[in-house]
């Protein structure tokens, strides 16, 4: 008998859920996109209603609508949801509010209680779980920012000042459990509301990077994750709970006892793929005809010499917060360039910035990355596979299936279920590796020396954007 393993990715832009059989197989999907954030005033950005609650029951019910199988023969259900976002919760469990965004500027602060009636107060993982299962627990791996938990103990500190710091009560706090453990079962309101089995057992998994992590199979340390999403990160994972780095910072992993590791990034990374794509307007659709632009796009930007012909793109379309008055950067237009140079250049830009930040983590871990997995809807594109590589230097791999951080969550269940006896051996059996590009070592000449020259640019272009900011912000 084949048992199947169910998958939850809540993420920022929609609500993903998969069902995988035990060797990784997608056998159902859906997928509900999120409604807008509601941001009625500076700095409050929430999502509406019970937004995330229901997109995640409409997902569930389009999955299991699209599952061939016995529902019996699914065995368990692994729960990954959006970092950072904090949910409030009145005695029963319901919202007391709507679930502040990980954008939200109250989730970077200690807890103010805007109602009389709140009794608990948790991330969107333990709100969520309490809706499936109706228990008052959550991953230890999910609370990163402002929570009074001790790191290396994956448990609330026991340290009255860290309550006071927060601004939350013991009282307040869900029990913690690490992942691969069973937070308890789908009740009988939750699977009515679903289409997921009653009894079923809802598994623990950690925060949306760890989970994206396992579920591109990153468990050796000399294997370097880039992520390519809005916001793009790289990642590696270790035994090592490290406070004082400057160059990363170390998160909560998949598995208990592990971290992950999370280079400097690129805020709107992804994003600005899509604001290039956007920007060519209705005559690039219509030209692209049968095809999507980005493939038109990509085919034509594989035809342009490494380095845009003299064109360098610096990502800074959403300025750093150490850094507000800073802008993104298009520079070296000679008249050559058409809008494949500028597609590649923008690729380039991604693939340089996120190498520099990958070596200065790299070097601080004494790590040297033998591999690079990339996951992402970029990776999608084998142009940027192809970059990625020459300018990494390494073998750059993708994986099967385009939703990683729902395979990692299965990976979850699958451990604690008994379907795989180890996380090691269930990403074994359930990550399989897709396709890898290796470098060119031309093309990889160019981009190494071009890295410096990137990198040195915005030390020129400050003063200017400074001057400009002052002007008209």
């Amino acid at each position: 008998m084949t048992r199947y393993l169910v998958g939850i990715d809540n993420g920022s832009q929609s609500s993903k859920v998969t069902v995988f059989d035990e060797r990784g197989g997608v056998v159902a999907e859906g997928r509900v996109p999120l409604r807008p954030n509601h941001t009625p005033e500076p700095g409050v950005v929430e999502h509406p209603d019970d937004d995330l609650w229901d997109s995640i029951a409409a997902a569930c019910r389009l999955a299991m609508a699209a599952f061939p199988g016995d529902p019996s023969d699914i065995v368990g259900v692994g729960l990954c949801t959006i970092r950072f976002c904090r949910a409030v919760l009145r005695a029963d469990g319901s919202l007391a509010q709507p679930v502040m965004s990980w954008m939200d500027a109250r989730v970077g602060g200690p807890f103010v209680a805007e109602h009389d009636d709140v009794a608990y107060v948790t991330t969107s993982s333990g709100y969520v779980t309490h809706r499936l299962t109706g228990a008052f627990r959550d991953t230890a791996a999910n609370y990163q920012g402002s929570w009074p938990i001790d790191t290396d103990t994956w448990r609330w500190a026991d340290d009255p000042a860290r309550y006071a710091a927060t601004g939350l009560d013991r009282s307040q706090l869900f029990e913690l459990v690490d992942p691969g453990a069973v937070l308890g079962t789908v009740t009988a309101d939750a699977a009515a509301a679903t289409g997921l089995p009653e009894g079923l057992p809802v598994v623990a998994t950690a925060n949306d990077k760890a989970v994206e992590a396992l579920g591109c199979g990153l468990l050796d340390p000399s294997t370097l994750l880039v992520s390519l999403g809005t916001y793009i990160a790289g990642m590696s994972v270790g035994e090592r709970n490290i406070t004082s780095a400057t160059d990363f910072w170390t998160n909560f992993g998949s598995e208990p006892g592990r971290w992950l590791y999370e280079s400097g990034g690129i805020r709107r990374g992804m994003w600005t793929v899509s604001w290039f794509r956007d920007l060519l307007g209705p005559g690039a659709v219509a030209a692209a005809g049968d095809e999507r632009v980005e493939d038109v796009l990509n085919r034509e930007a594989a035809q342009v010499p490494p380095g845009s012909d003299g064109l360098l793109t610096v990502l800074d379309w959403l300025a750093p917060t150490d850094a507000p008055f800073r802008k993104g950067s298009m520079l070296g237009f000679d008249g050559r360039q058409g809008r494949a140079h500028v597609y590649r250049s923008i690729l380039e830009g991604i693939a340089m910035t996120m190498r520099n930040r990958a070596d200065a983590m790299g070097t601080e871990l004494g790590t040297c990355y033998e591999r690079v997995v990339v996951s992402g809807g970029g990776s999608s594109s084998d142009l940027m596979m192809q970059v990625m590589a020459d300018v990494f230097q390494r073998p750059t791999i993708r994986v099967v299936g385009d939703s990683a951080a729902g395979r990692g969550a299965a990976i979850c269940a699958a451990v604690a279920t008994g379907v795989h006896p180890s996380f090691d051996a269930a990403a074994a059996a359930m990550v399989v590796e897709r396709d890898r590009f290796a470098p060119d070592p031309e093309h990889a000449a160019v981009y190494d020396a071009l890295r410096a020259v990137h990198a040195d640019v915005t030390a020129h272009t400050d003063a200017v954007y400074r001057r400009t900011a002052a002007i008209v912000g």
